[in-house]
This record gives structure tokens, C-alpha cells and sequence, in this order.
């Protein structure tokens, strides 16, 4: 599948939510949108809801970390998924700073496409595995600052 293709299918509503249903149906139960999809950067929208709540009448911390893996995750699939020789992708560590209670609508930016693109572009060059951080922000529907989410991914090739 082509890095064109994939952008076409992710960037339609109705095929990301099958794909959600079928590769992450946590995802898929919790609500995350993909809200805007570029080679470069990626939006990510969880809402407050029964289903992603927490006693304290916020959203559940864990339901916050699926929407800002998934920002950066979209743009390691498109960048990543189309190569031969395959490379294959992790979550290899994710931290997580809090700055505010996340209600309402919480949109998750990752800016990083072109940052992943470098080090995937490395992985097959040199056909050796590494390790690209990426920065997930998290605003409510006021612009102020959620949380901030940092997700390694490793990426190698996948052995024949």
C-alpha cells in the first residue's frame, strides 16, 4: 500500500473507524477522531464521555495516552508502512506530563511526521533498528494546554 493511499484511507471518516474496529477497537469503543492527517502532522480528538470518564469527572488518564500515541502512530504507520523491505514498529516508552483536568474535548497534536520520516528513512538505508521520541500536546476547547505525552517508537526492518 502506497504512503498515498494510506493518507486517503486515514483521512476518511468512515474507513479510519473500520480500521479502528478491526486493529483497535479500544480505540474505536473510547471515540478517537482523526480530526487532520498530513504527512507532516496529525490531530487526534477524544472526547469526554460514560465510556472515557474517570471518578473525578474527567477524562481517564489511559483513554488521554490511546489519543497522543495515536497522533504520533498515524504518522509512523504513513510513513513507514509502505517501504520494502518492511520496517516494523513499537511503542517502546511513553511519559506523560499533566497540566490541567481534561474535560470536555481534548484534541491531540503531533507535529513529528517529518522527524519519523528522517528516522525511518535511516532504518532502511542502514538496515539498522532506531529509536525516534515524539511530542504529543494535548488542548482542551479553551486552547489551554491538557497534558503532554512523549512516545518512543522503535522502528527496524523486519527480517525476511
Amino acid at each position: 500500500m502506497t504512503q498515498l493511499r494510506l493518507l486517503t484511507i486515514f483521512k476518511s471518516k468512515f474507513w479510519f473507524r473500520l480500521f479502528l474496529m478491526k486493529s483497535l477497537p479500544a480505540a474505536f469503543f473510547c471515540g478517537l477522531n482523526l480530526n487532520s492527517l498530513t504527512e507532516e502532522r496529525s490531530v487526534v480528538i477524544v472526547r469526554f464521555s460514560w465510556f472515557t470518564q474517570n471518578p473525578f469527572r474527567s477524562i481517564y488518564f489511559a483513554c488521554l495516552a490511546m489519543a497522543a500515541e495515536m497522533s504520533s502512530g498515524v504518522l509512523a504507520l504513513i510513513h513507514s508502512q509502505h517501504l520494502t523491505p518492511k520496517v516494523s514498529m513499537l511503542v517502546m516508552g511513553m511519559s506523560a506530563e499533566f497540566h490541567k483536568k481534561a474535560i470536555g474535548k481534548i484534541r491531540f497534536e503531533c507535529n513529528d511526521g517529518a522527524k519519523i520520516s528522517r528516522v525511518v528513512e535511516d532504518v532502511v538505508k542502514n538496515q539498522i533498528g532506531l529509536v525516534c521520541e515524539t511530542h504529543s500536546k494535548g488542548f482542551d476547547e479553551q486552547g489551554d494546554c491538557v497534558a503532554d505525552f512523549f512516545i518512543k517508537w522503535t522502528f527496524r526492518q523486519k527480517s525476511k
